[in-house]
């Protein structure tokens, strides 16, 4: 008897995964629940487990392969008998044999083209009451389904039939063919698929949002020289570092709650506003930047976020984030100076309205009380969504981020 390996439930709003490395191979003895492959999807990296003990009999899913949750894998066979050895080669011979059909299964629309899918019917209404077509509209469902949030997207962004044959992006140029002494040297490697979706959602944000930076230095004497005299005493009683993430953090949501439009997000032409601060921390690791959240940042204390963003950030690394660590965000902090970068402009996390960064904290010659004295001074930038956020929100909103952390009374006074 066998047992069938299937593709796990992938979180809200994800339909389909890449199939990544497999650990096993066809006539290995695999424990339960011992992982046996990798599944990328446009978020997080899921291990499947094996659902019994047994031998590896078949694998229907090679790696770089697209599946959709419920589908399958492979199947286990029971005990490790001879039959079940015997098996292996012609399993094997069919795993070897099946890239050469892969092509025409994962066979889709290009992104941006016409698809094969009819577009679905409220996006249909939608498409007629605007004289547009559905290969006028990138869509997002299965297959290159447009969805009825497709067309109001388009439609938000100003394409009309007349403006979006004008508005078709142009066509890459092929690539040049390297010399014959260089191709030689060179390395092609297929992109992860989170790397394709970091590639996309960036690049999103910029066609859309209205994205504007503005930028701020702050003092941060005050937060080291509290941090200083406590970090001892934090951490034996919370059991985790103070950082200064905690503290961004906690001005951050000080400040959303006075500049709720930063805090926002457009759906169509209205305008969602979000009475809870949900804030997410980026976090670089070796397969890509992600994003988990800090959920309910608002109701929690100092110690609390330091713990839960420890957390994430382990996750992270290890590559155990689930989908719920990275659903929900309504604004996200991006350290950059922990990389020792002084100055950038972050690119908004869609469909977010603002994006906060941090740098480097370098020691500067800065005037105080007519004297000039060397402060550890870090520049702030903030990004947001033009859009939503007028320039006097977005320069308020940073002024009291800085006047937080150079006073951080006030975040434990709620002022």
């Amino acid at each position: 008897m066998a047992t069938e390996i299937r593709v796990p439930t992938l979180g809200e709003s994800v339909s389909e995964a890449t199939v990544g490395t497999w650990f096993k191979k066809v006539g290995d003895v695999v424990k339960a629940d011992e992982p046996l492959c990798e599944l990328e999807t446009d978020k997080v990296t899921i291990e499947v487990p094996a659902p019994a003990s047994g031998v590896l009999g078949e694998i229907t899913a090679n790696a770089g392969e697209t599946v959709e949750p419920g589908g399958l894998l492979g199947q286990i066979t029971e005990g490790a008998s001879a039959g079940a050895a015997a098996a292996a080669p012609a399993a094997a011979e069919k795993v070897e044999k099946a890239p050469a059909a892969a092509p025409a299964a994962e066979a889709k629309p290009a992104a941006g083209g016409a698809s094969t899918m009819p577009a679905a019917p409220a996006a249909a209404k939608l498409l007629a009451e605007n004289n547009l077509s559905a290969d006028q509209v990138d869509g997002s469902g299965k297959r290159g389904q447009v969805l009825k949030g497709d067309v109001l997207a388009a439609v938000a962004k100003g394409i009309t039939a007349s403006t979006a044959a004008s508005a078709e992006p142009a066509k890459v140029a092929a690539r040049p063919a390297s010399s014959e002494a260089d191709a030689p040297r060179e390395e092609r490697v297929k992109m992860t698929r989170l790397r394709q979706t970091i590639a996309k959602r960036l690049k999103d944000a910029q066609n859309t949002a209205a994205m504007l930076t503005t930028y701020n230095e702050v003092d941060m004497s005050a937060v080291m020289d509290l941090r200083n005299r406590y970090k001892d005493l934090f951490e034996k009683k919370h059991g985790v570092k103070l950082g200064f993430m905690g503290f961004f953090t906690k001005a951050v949501t000080h400040a959303l709650k006075e500049l709720p439009a930063v805090n926002a997000e457009i759906d169509g032409t209205d305008i969602i506003y979000k009475n809870y601060c949900h804030v997410g921390v980026a976090v670089g690791t070796d397969k890509g930047l992600v994003v988990p959240v800090v959920r309910d940042a608002d109701q929690m204390g100092i110690a609390a976020i330091e713990k839960e963003i420890g957390r994430l950030g382990k996750a992270a690394r290890d590559g155990a984030l689930s989908m719920a660590d990275m659903q929900g965000g309504t604004f996200t902090i991006s350290n950059g100076g922990v990389y020792g970068s002084l100055m950038s402009s972050p690119i908004l996390n869609a469909p977010q309205s603002g994006i906060l960064g941090m740098h480097k904290i370098q020691e500067r010659p800065v005037v105080v009380g007519g004297q000039i004295v060397i402060r550890p001074m870090m520049y702030l930038a903030l990004s947001y969504d033009h859009r939503i956020v007028d320039g006097k929100e977005a320069v308020t909103f940073l002024v009291r981020v800085k006047d937080s952390l150079e006073d951080p009374e006030r975040l434990v006074l709620d002022l």
